[in-house]
């Protein structure tokens, strides 16, 4: 069993797991969002917990290497004055975060604050430590009190 179900107590069935480069909902109108959604609307989900890990290599990241990364594997520059030219914000889409609890927190938020999000659903944010399995609290909605200390 892997130590995220595990660390929470859930069996094969009991949770909808989405998995996503540092546990971060990037944008309102994302997939992970619309994953979130639907697990809520079609799945009768009832609580979203979002959790982060220590030692994530999220933590930290800077665009500028991974960019330099993409250049040498033979993506042209010109493809990334493409993607800049449409808008997206490539640096910032690309660069981690400094505290894996705030990010977390960032994201109940941005989740919570959804203009389709009902309020009947609980959002929590976690963070586990990856070696020990043990969870800390970082955002704990009122509507339902997690087990998870």
């Amino acid at each position: 069993m892997e130590l995220l179900p595990q660390s929470m107590g859930l069996r094969n069935g009991d949770a909808k797991i989405i998995k996503n480069a540092g546990a971060i909902v990037t944008h309102p109108f994302g997939s992970v969002m619309r994953s979130i959604l639907l697990a809520i609307y079609e799945l009768k989900a009832e609580e979203v917990c979002i959790v982060g890990h220590h030692e994530c290599g999220m933590a930290g990241l800077a665009a500028d290497p991974l960019l330099e990364k993409a250049k040498a594997r033979g993506i042209e520059e010109k493809c990334l004055s493409i993607v800049k030219n449409s808008g997206v914000d490539l640096k910032g889409w690309l660069t981690g975060f400094d505290s894996v609890e705030e990010s977390v927190a960032q994201s109940v938020k941005l989740v919570k604050e959804h203009p389709l999000m009902p309020s009947d659903v609980a959002v929590h944010g976690l963070v586990i430590h990856p070696a020990t399995g043990k969870l800390d609290v970082v955002v704990k909605d009122k509507l339902i009190d997690p087990q998870y200390t």
